[in-house]
């Protein structure tokens, strides 16, 4: 099965819309039209399961060494589920990322900024 076409992100509250723009087996790729945020869904199969889903995110933005000029600088934030190939159900793993997700994201992003500043 596949994801939906388009994949929809949103970003410093702007929605980006992204189609899809390779397939292949056990990965897809999702682009914005101008390249500046491309989604990427993948599954590896072995002695675990391993599924990624990935966001690289870049801009224009001034060179911190040459102050009248600009350069692309660039971000990627992903996360990964490494599981068994048996032990855990669908909602079982559900349930652990959304824990996560719902830590790093409660009182107003809380967790995920003092993460994001270097905290531990």
């Amino acid at each position: 099965m596949a994801l939906n076409d388009p994949q929809s992100i949103t970003i410093s509250g702007t929605a980006v819309s992204l189609p899809r723009t390779s397939s292949g087996v056990n990965q897809g790729t999702f682009s914005a039209s101008d390249g500046t945020v491309v989604e990427t869904v993948s599954h590896q199969y072995g002695k675990r399961t391993r599924r990624l889903v990935r966001v690289d995110h870049s801009k224009i933005a001034p060179d911190p060494l040459i102050s009248d000029r600009n350069i692309k600088h660039s971000l990627s934030a992903y996360l990964v589920v490494d599981a068994p190939i048996t032990g855990y159900t669908v909602t079982e793993a559900k349930d652990v990322v959304k824990g996560l997700v719902t830590q790093l994201t409660a009182s107003s992003d809380a967790v995920l900024v003092k993460f994001l500043d270097g905290e531990n």
